[in-house]
């Protein structure tokens, strides 16, 4: 397993000259840093380990001026090496520097007393036990602490051997299998070209892999890659990594960007996070403070905007909203760093909850709901971590995984999500959240809507799309009841508005095979719907359809029976419609409507004409049917429309010969 050790402390207290002792490598490589005898960019060391191991060391800057490099290169750490000086003791930028590696998530380490040779045996206790009473409620609480001299080489042998020791023993961190490394340096090489160096945080890369610079999303590929100066074919997390990008210029690229592979990460300029207030923090963080925001290498301008609370008093931990100028990457579970502009100092971190968040609305009646969701992410990670081995761990391990994935495709409403964006949201291995995934489309609490996608959707978003689809339905029943059924378009108006089509037809099954839904025709309608008259429209009915069974060959004019009747043509509209549905009225043509079986009689009538005949006029049908011209030509014409009879001049012919 490949490790990272980072150095941190106040400046001026020996971590460079202690990195050189334990490895040999001079990690000051600037003209400037050797002139003024200070770090101040990132150095890089490493030292082979008795396994065949190479472990990476990261060196940081100590100087106030310098922190947003030391959390550039602190966010790719394993465990910390804390440096404080015997005759100095604990400094400013040391309580910093513990505070931001607390806040990124580093939980192991051990404390390196140098300069040991400069102060005598009782001063060299005393501050021992000032240091262990300063790492009291810290998670360096209780850890080792090595008295050291980089000049004499007293203690850097028991040092280094604990520093294997730990590297060997370090608990296997959890992490995303989606490649991403943060750029902390980029420069040209002579002969490769460009050249940039990051810790992998997570995921794996080979030479010739096609690689994106995130964001804005700029592409390009890895040529080479080393590993502490030794050319590699890949590089894998936990690993320090030099990668030669072809096609691009040292200015085409800056520190604080991701390389990652194409289509793996997504930018957003919100993000929801679980932010802590240090205890030390100077005053609280004001609703829409401009802070210094820092994430892996990068480090730019934000806002907090909080959504139950107007500010975040020292010591307090709350959900919030940080919102970016520019677009950001990241992965749920990931550490950030906050530092205020004036003192600029560390005063807040947390952890990303939610790097795709939801659209969050103070008016919105489920915004509490949404709140608590979120505020449940984290327990269900939790939980994940703290799974006991064997069986009964495992299956804890795979509830808990499939309640996150359960609450952040809640959290996504109708839109749902690819399991490319899920990977993202819950930080799984694509095994892990596939599994997941199946247990809880086995359950029916989420399902694949479009297998092709690979898109998939929470069973209470869906059932509230449901939901609003019958109450569509509903809505049009009432308006038009005398209507049996609607079509696809009327009945998805307004609830399926922006939604894919395949998620409308996968609720409009539902809908079906629930029996929530029936065909009508061509249309739908609710299941339990039932065309029904009132009393005054059951009455016209009957008064139309006397009207038209009075003279059956002969019916009136629609516009005189109205007339006759009192009533308005928009009144009688639905009842007409009805009658037609039913097959009780036949529209010939506008204002002309014949009774259904007076209809009947005269098509069978014409059918036996053609049996002897081979054409038809207007001539034979008033023969056939004895009636006047108006109705003759009426006739003819419904026929033709019909497809019953074609027309060829002034004859018409059998279609059905």
């Amino acid at each position: 397993m490949a490790v990272v050790l980072g150095t941190a402390g106040h400046i001026d207290h020996g971590k460079t000259s202690l990195v050189r002792a334990l490895t040999g490598i001079d990690c000051d490589r600037l003209e400037e840093e050797k002139r003024r005898g200070i770090t101040i960019e990132l150095g890089f060391a490493w030292v082979d380990m008795p396994n065949g191991e190479r472990l990476g060391i990261v060196d940081v800057p100590g100087h106030e001026r310098f922190v947003k490099n030391m959390v550039a290169g602190a966010a790719g750490v394993d465990f910390v090496m804390l440096v404080i000086a015997a005759d100095e003791g604990v400094m400013p930028q040391t309580r910093e520097h513990l505070e931001i590696c607390s806040l990124l998530g580093i939980r192991n380490g051990f404390v390196a007393l140098t300069k040991a040779d400069m102060v005598e045996a009782d001063w060299l206790d005393m501050v021992t036990e000032d240091v262990r009473g300063f790492l009291a409620g810290s998670f360096l609480e209780g850890a080792p602490i090595f008295p050291v001299s980089s000049a004499t080489g007293q203690g850097v042998d028991a040092l280094r051997a604990h520093v294997f020791e730990q590297a060997k023993d370090l608990p296997a961190r959890r992490r995303s299998d989606i490649f991403r490394q943060p750029v902390d340096r980029v420069f040209s090489m002579k002969g490769h070209g460009t050249v940039i160096t990051g810790t992998v945080v997570s995921g794996a890369v080979k030479v010739g892999d096609e690689v994106r610079f995130m964001p804005p999303d700029t592409p390009t590929k890895a040529r080479g890659l080393q590993r502490h100066s030794k050319s590699v074919d890949e590089v894998q997390a936990g690993q320090r990594c030099a990668t030669n990008v072809q096609g691009l210029e040292v200015g085409d690229i800056e520190r604080g960007q991701v390389l990652a592979h194409p289509g793996e990460l997504f930018p957003a300029k919100r993000w929801l996070m679980r932010l802590t207030c240090l205890s030390s923090a100077p005053r609280a963080l004001r609703q829409r403070v401009e802070i210094h925001f820092h994430h892996g290498t990068l480090e730019c301008p934000a806002r907090v905007v909080f959504w139950d609370r107007d500010k975040l008093a020292p010591g307090e931990t709350a959900l919030a909203e940080i919102r970016f100028k520019d677009d950001m990457v990241g992965i749920f579970g990931d550490h950030c760093v906050v530092r205020a502009y004036s003192p600029l100092r560390t005063v807040a971190g947390g952890i990303l909850l939610s790097p795709l968040p939801p659209d969050l609305r103070r008016k919105d009646p489920g915004l509490q709901a949404k709140l608590a969701l979120l505020q449940k992410l984290p327990a269900l990670d939790q939980e994940i971590e703290m799974a006991p081995a064997g069986k009964a761990g495992a299956k804890a391990r795979d509830e808990a995984r499939a309640g996150l994935i359960e609450a952040v495709l809640t959290l996504r409403g109708s839109e749902g999500a690819d399991e490319a964006r899920l990977r993202v949201l819950t930080g799984f291995p694509r095994s892990a959240l596939e599994s997941g995934l199946q247990l809880l489309s086995t359950r029916s609490s989420a399902l694949c809507w479009d297998k092709e996608g690979r898109l998939w959707i929470a069973r209470q978003p869906f059932d509230n799309l449901l939901q609003a689809c019958l109450a569509r339905g509903a809505e049009l029943h009432q308006k038009d009841p005398l209507k049996p059924g609607f079509t696809r378009g009327a009945l998805c108006a307004g609830w399926s508005k922006t939604l894919p089509q395949r998620l409308i037809q996968r609720v409009l099954d539902t809908a079906l095979k629930q029996g929530q839904l029936a065909l009508e025709g061509e249309g739908l309608r609710l299941a339990e719907h039932k065309v029904s008259l009132a009393a005054d429209q059951a009455g016209l009915r009957q008064k139309l359809l006397d009207a038209h069974t009075a003279s059956p060959l002969t019916p009136p004019n629609i516009k005189d029976v109205l007339e006759e009747l009192g009533v308005s043509a928009k009144e009688a509209a639905p009842v007409l419609r009805l009658l037609c549905e039913e097959g009780a009225l036949v529209k010939i043509k506008d204002g002309l409507y014949y009774h259904g079986p007076a209809l009947t009689d005269i098509l069978e009538r014409v059918r036996r004409w053609f049996e002897s005949n081979d054409n038809l006029d207007v001539g034979s049908l008033k023969e056939i049917l004895g009636l006047s011209r108006k109705y003759l030509i009426a006739l003819l014409e419904y026929m033709d429309n019909e497809r019953i009879t074609v027309r060829v001049g002034d004859q018409r012919r059998y279609r059905g010969r």
